[in-house]
């Protein structure tokens, strides 16, 4: 049985996580990739390779960016040298609802375990995608670093947490949605008419899935709150996260909304990842209760 100090826990950056955090938690974190201007650029928590100012700037000004799939030798890159050290792995991955990661991960798994069969390799599909993903993995993390708990034991916690981790998004440039097909061309025409933005969470596949529609910028915070106000367990007691994509007066707003309801509510950089597919404007909140994909 794995000990303290004999795993890693990973993750990978559609978790949207501040890099200072993952640190701070010893969290391994593996770029995902996306594609711009046809030159591909690995995002890391830090943005060493394109900064979030630089890529939305981009998507305002027309440059369209696409995201791309870990490759099989990227996981073996990744996993080996922790193998080497004699230590097993514990990888929370991007929702298997929206990419191919958990399906590469577990090829790369198969073929490591041959090379170390003394050691373990633990894959976990989160079914959560950023800051849905970074609510849970900030839980995770925290209990790795304060709990000390083995490699089963955190595994278990993650799998009973994860289905209650509740993303809700709202997008205000709705063209990345109509050209990801998340709505038709009549749908987004008829929607920038009447300033209509939708409304987007997860189902339990873990894939996005549109839910609603609001109209006016303060039924935006209403919105996003009373889902909490809803769904969420003892949501007085939570810390929650407050996600943007290049909007951040926007979600210091609604943090100054939920803060006085909650325990803590802390503000995340939506990434590129999740970026290519919302455009700028999102606002998102993600808590802790039951799935609920009605309005």
């Amino acid at each position: 049985m794995s000990k303290y100090g004999e795993y890693i826990l990973m993750t990978d950056s559609t978790c949207d996580l501040p890099a200072d955090f993952a640190k701070k938690c010893n969290l391994e974190v593996m770029p995902l990739a996306f594609l711009m201007q046809e030159k591909v650029y690995n995002h890391y928590l830090d943005c060493r390779e394109m900064s979030l100012k630089t890529f939305y700037s981009n998507l305002k000004n027309g440059i369209m960016s696409q995201t791309t799939q870990i490759s099989y030798n990227s996981y073996l890159e990744f996993f080996e040298p922790f193998l080497k050290e004699g230590k097993d792995i514990l990888y929370i991955c991007f929702t298997s609802g929206l990419s191919g990661t958990f399906n590469t991960s577990r090829i790369a798994k198969r073929d490591l375990l041959e090379k170390y069969p003394d050691r373990s390799i633990t894959i976990l599909d989160s079914k959560c995608a950023s800051v849905g993903q970074g609510l849970l993995m900030y839980y995770v993390a925290n209990k790795f670093k304060n709990d000390k708990p083995d490699l089963e034991e955190l595994a278990k916690y993650t799998e009973d947490l994860k289905m209650h981790v509740c993303h809700w998004f709202i997008v205000e440039d709705i063209e990345h949605l109509k050209r990801g097909g998340r709505i038709s061309s009549f749908t987004a025409t008829f929607a920038k008419a009447l300033q209509i933005r939708p409304i987007i969470s997860l189902d339990n596949d873990g894939k996005l899935i549109n839910v609603g529609k609001v109209r006016g910028a303060n039924n935006i915070y209403d919105a996003l709150i009373k889902k909490m106000q809803r769904d969420g367990f003892d949501y007085k007691n939570q810390t929650v996260i407050v996600g943007h994509a290049d909007n951040i007066e926007g979600a210091k707003e609604l943090r100054k909304r939920v803060k006085p309801m909650v325990k803590d509510a802390l503000i995340f950089d939506i990434g590129p990842i999740i970026g290519t597919h919302v455009g700028c404007g999102m606002l998102a909140l993600a808590f802790t209760g039951e799935r609920n994909l009605q309005m």
